[in-house]
């Protein structure tokens, strides 16, 4: 017997789907393996009556719920890939092969470190992405912001509002307009446009960086935005993706290019948190739901016709 939904990705928005699915009675099996996107992390934020829970923990309460719900299967198993049409897709598992009515992608996406010496080390403890997730914890210190390109530095202007302390390092990467030069004098954000040598910690915290000519520059809190890539799964079935190389996906529906193959969380927006992922992934299966139960009940009164 088929399942209904596979979902590929048990981070917040594989687990969320789950349980909207189970709750809407449909056989789902959660495919929950590799490496943890948030391994990193300390502690999830900005997740109403989750707030600063560790994400292995939110991952165990997600499992306990799910358990209640005798139509989802939650297996820690790697989908090595996925074939067929709509209505009948073949999930091949690590283990075994199983059939499914429709595929749901929660994979997340891939961070490439920078080659910046002390990146990787500092990635999720220095070093962070989101203000909204972080930045409560660590208020008021130095901070600063790695540009990667000219459209990277509208993002530095609101970390204004979590410390008095932010310098703009550009690495001698690309020029920065006028325009945006005299708003940040405006705000009283420094920029530093001498090329980064490296990231100077004690332990796994942030002290200063380094700049090429020697000089370092007192900073606590570092946030950036490496480049990201899709799983090698994703990138395998052909799915349409955007210019930033995000899955496109029906705004409505969360469908990809792909028919039957459905997207939510992280790899389809470079908006990404753990909420959004969530909110993105059960939109995903309230829109499964509704399209498998009209499918599923036109075929059972077709079938008593007969």
């Amino acid at each position: 017997m088929p399942y209904d939904v596979v979902i590929v990705g048990g981070g917040p928005a594989g687990l969320s789907a789950a349980l909207a699915l189970g709750r809407a009675r449909k056989r789902v099996l959660l495919c929950d393996a590799g490496p943890r996107r948030n391994a990193a992390a300390e502690h999830l934020h900005n997740f109403v009556t989750r707030d600063g829970t560790p994400p292995r923990e939110f991952r165990e309460i997600g499992h306990r719920q799910l358990a209640e719900y005798s139509s989802v299967e939650v297996r820690d198993v790697r989908v090595e890939a996925i074939t067929g049409t709509r209505g009948a897709f073949q999930v091949k598992l690590k283990t075994n092969t199983v059939e499914a009515r429709r595929v749901l992608l929660c994979t997340g996406m891939i961070d490439e470190m920078l080659g910046l010496d002390g990146f990787r080390e500092l990635w999720g403890h220095s070093i962070f992405q989101c203000p909204y997730c972080h930045g409560w914890e660590v208020r008021d210190r130095k901070w600063g912001y790695l540009a990667r390109g000219v459209e990277s530095l509208h993002f530095p202007l609101q970390l204004r509002g979590w410390t008095r302390d932010v310098v703009v390092f550009t690495g001698a990467a690309f020029d920065v307009p006028e325009p945006m030069r005299a708003r940040f004098g405006e705000m009283g954000i420094r920029l530093e446009t001498r090329p980064v040598a490296r990231l100077v910690a004690h332990e796994n915290r942030l002290e200063s960086i380094e700049l090429s000519d020697g000089t370092t520059i007192p900073c606590e809190v570092l946030f950036a935005h490496p480049p990201q890539r899709q799983v090698d799964l994703v990138r395998a079935l052909g799915v349409g993706l955007d210019e930033e190389g995000y899955v496109r996906v029906d705004p409505m529906t969360r469908e990809t290019s792909v028919p039957g193959i459905y997207a939510g969380g992280d790899l389809q927006t470079r908006m990404q948190g753990a909420i959004i992922a969530a909110a993105s992934s059960v939109q995903a299966a309230a829109m499964l739901n509704h399209e498998l139960t009209v499918e599923l009940a036109t075929a059972e009164v077709a079938g008593g016709r007969e």
